[in-house]
């Protein structure tokens, strides 16, 4: 990601955050949605407001390969 794109991200995750506390999540909630949008950025280098269905589709079948289903279940909650 440029700078810009990673400010963008950044942005966004603040919002993630804000808005899962304003839902009345708790914190291990908001700790776990807040690491897959952190994980699925890192993972395709894209800003979350960029990634397209492909990019799921293949975030995802990475991710049941690698990580447990409880994993794959609380970052599709989360994304």
């Amino acid at each position: 990601m440029n700078n810009e794109q990673h400010q963008r991200s950044d942005y966004l995750y603040e919002q993630h955050v804000i808005h899962l506390t304003l839902q009345g999540k708790r914190p291990a909630t908001i700790d776990g949605y807040s690491r897959a949008l952190r994980r699925i950025t890192h993972h395709l280098d894209k800003s979350p407001d960029t990634l397209t269905t492909d990019d799921l589709k293949r975030y995802f079948a990475q991710l049941i390969k690698t990580h447990s289903w409880s994993t794959v279940r609380i970052d599709r909650n989360g994304l």
